[in-house]
């Protein structure tokens, strides 16, 4: 059987999908430990959810995916003729690419079941997205799920804002362009952004997708102006 429709503030299943945030968590492994009824709560989601990693095929990733990990560790650095060093915008941290197949199952699985059952997509539909923004320490700070036949994407935070005093920002940034905003994102619920139509053929693997630190209402120059926060590719779930 299928899994129950999840709700938004369902803990128990935000825990299991690893959606908290770090105090959130906290605070809900806590509550497993004393709580009896809960920790059967999230049990049950375990139960329904983990079946769900048999259904998922395996993709083999890109050859860039391996470029960049080989990049990363510097096996390439005897070569005699590399590229270019990609741009700061390019660079995604190794980690991340080790840690995006749970997440992006666990985006998978979060989409499914926020919208429940759906017919089978058509061939002709554009498989759909996931871009896991970590941090510089390879924790993940932001995940979107992507629908790329209707320009959206669905920004939700899965770690703690870390300054009250400014706002998220997020950006897309093509290959070897300059990074487009896609407006502020709220640091503590999901937020669905539409991207402008001129910029939906640059949702793809060779984009990068990004949060920097922002005053209030974003920023004044059309450009980053903080810090990166977090920062991922693109890819298919």
């Amino acid at each position: 059987m299928p899994p129950e429709p999840f709700e938004p503030g369902d803990t128990a299943g935000e825990y299991v999908l690893g959606v908290l945030d770090a105090g959130e968590r906290r605070a809900a492994a806590e509550r497993i430990a004393s709580d009896r009824a809960f920790a059967s709560e999230v049990s049950a989601w375990e139960r329904r959810l983990f079946p769900l990693t048999s259904v998922i095929a395996s993709v083999a990733p890109p050859a860039y995916v391996w470029a960049r990990i080989r990049a990363a560790l510097g096996h390439d650095r005897a070569s005699p003729a590399r590229a270019a060093p990609a741009s700061p915008w390019q660079r995604v941290n190794v980690w991340r690419w080790i840690s995006a197949g749970a997440l992006a199952l666990a985006a998978a699985s979060m989409v499914a079941l926020f919208v429940g059952r759906r017919a089978p997509v058509a061939p002709t539909q554009p498989a759909p997205l996931v871009a896991i923004m970590a941090l510089d320490n390879g924790a993940p700070a932001f995940v979107a799920t992507i629908d790329g036949a209707q320009g959206t994407l669905v920004i939700t935070p899965v770690t703690a804002w870390p300054d009250a005093q400014h706002v998220p920002e997020l950006w897309l940034i093509p290959a070897g362009d300059k990074p487009h905003s896609l407006g502020v994102v709220d640091a503590a619920k999901p937020i669905t952004v539409t991207v402008p139509v001129d910029l939906r053929s640059a949702i793809d693997p060779a984009s990068i997708v990004a949060v920097s630190v922002e005053p209030p209402g974003g920023s004044p120059t059309g450009q980053p102006t903080g810090a990166i926060f977090a920062k991922g590719g693109i890819s298919g779930i």
